[in-house]
């Protein structure tokens, strides 16, 4: 598992925020695994730890948010990979707004999707969702925030 660990620390990826909310529990947490599947039907897949309250509210809800973050977005990457410990309040002074079913996703980011929970595959540590994509948003035309070799990296279009 270190041997994968290091190769996979050279894939480069872009940084989203999936965000769930369940009985007025709002939380969020930083994930790198988002990856569209499918344009036509719109699915995407994530997979998030089972011991973290954002996977707590997707599998209660059904639904989750997710914002594409900015190339000037580090700041609020790091507050919802766990800068701030999962107990506080990682939404606390940042804008956010609501998509269809109600899901919140935060202001400022490339972009936005609300999605729903339309399969699940539960491994050990993780489980990986797939969504069907009921709402798309773009936001704005900056670059995309990437991470790579445990380091944050900004594109040139």
């Amino acid at each position: 598992m270190d041997e994968l660990r290091e190769v996979m620390r050279w894939w480069v990826t872009g940084v989203s925020i999936v965000t769930a909310e369940n009985d007025g529990v709002l939380h969020g947490m930083t994930v790198g695994s988002l990856v569209s599947i499918s344009i036509d039907p719109p699915r995407v897949v994530v997979t998030l730890a089972n011991n973290t309250r954002t996977y707590k509210l997707v599998a209660d809800s059904g639904f989750f948010g997710v914002t594409l973050l900015s190339a000037e977005q580090e700041v609020v990457s790091d507050r919802f990979a766990g800068r701030i410990p999962d107990e506080g309040d990682r939404f606390a002074g940042l804008e956010t707004m609501r998509l269809s079913q109600g899901i919140p996703v935060l202001k400022g980011g490339l972009g936005h999707l609300v999605c729903k929970v339309i399969h699940t595959y539960e491994m050990p540590n993780s489980t990986l969702f797939i969504g069907e994509v009921l709402e798309t948003r773009r936001g704005s035309g900056r670059l995309p925030l990437v991470y790579a070799n445990r380091k944050y990296h900004r594109m040139e279009l």
